[in-house]
């Protein structure tokens, strides 16, 4: 079955994106091609517990596995070593992808206090929207009892086009919650 915003994405916002911008192929229109969710957590380099649950908290997130990631090198004023864990991330593409958008627009994002949208200035030179979540607690899936320690995570959406004025419009008509 296909996901929500995947059959919207095809129904409508290619075509009114085309009529908007004068494209004259449905494949100039940008399209999302991966969304990287990235848990860094830094007092996991001494405790391996706080990785194992951000771990679990983010695959239960994201319905997929995450990878460990590790320190590239050594700072000592963080007391951090050469390949020692600092934190887990997710790329997610996909019928997958399409999912967990459909759920941090429309169920985690509603859930923040005293949301007001997200700045239309973070995106890079290539057209993608890089965001920071402050806790993972807004997410329904994760039950507050068993939650040791907040955690964040920075969301990155990429998209195919290395275009600003277009990925803006995409996330726009995605319903992306813009101030």
């Amino acid at each position: 079955m296909l996901p929500r915003l995947l059959e919207r994405y095809r129904a409508e916002i290619v075509p009114s994106m085309m009529k908007k911008f004068n494209l004259k192929n449905r494949l100039e229109v940008p399209r999302l091609q991966k969304i990287v969710i990235n848990m860094g957590v830094g007092p996991g380099a001494h405790d391996n517990k706080l990785i194992e649950q951000a771990c679990s908290h983010l695959a239960v997130i994201t319905g997929q596995r995450p990878v460990i990631t590790k320190a590239h090198k050594a700072i000592s004023n963080f007391k951090i070593r050469k390949d020692s864990n600092v934190g887990c991330k997710v790329t997610l593409r996909g019928a997958k992808m399409y999912e967990f958008f459909d759920r941090l627009i429309s169920v985690a994002l509603p859930r923040i206090r005293d949301f007001r949208g997200f700045s239309s200035n973070a995106f890079d030179q290539f057209g993608n929207y890089s965001l920071g979540l402050s806790e993972q607690t807004i997410f329904p899936e994760i039950e507050i009892d068993q939650v040791q320690k907040m955690q964040g995570m920075d969301v990155t959406i990429v998209t195919s086009l290395n275009n600003r004025e277009l990925s803006f419009e995409l996330l726009k008509e995605f319903g992306f919650p813009f101030r």
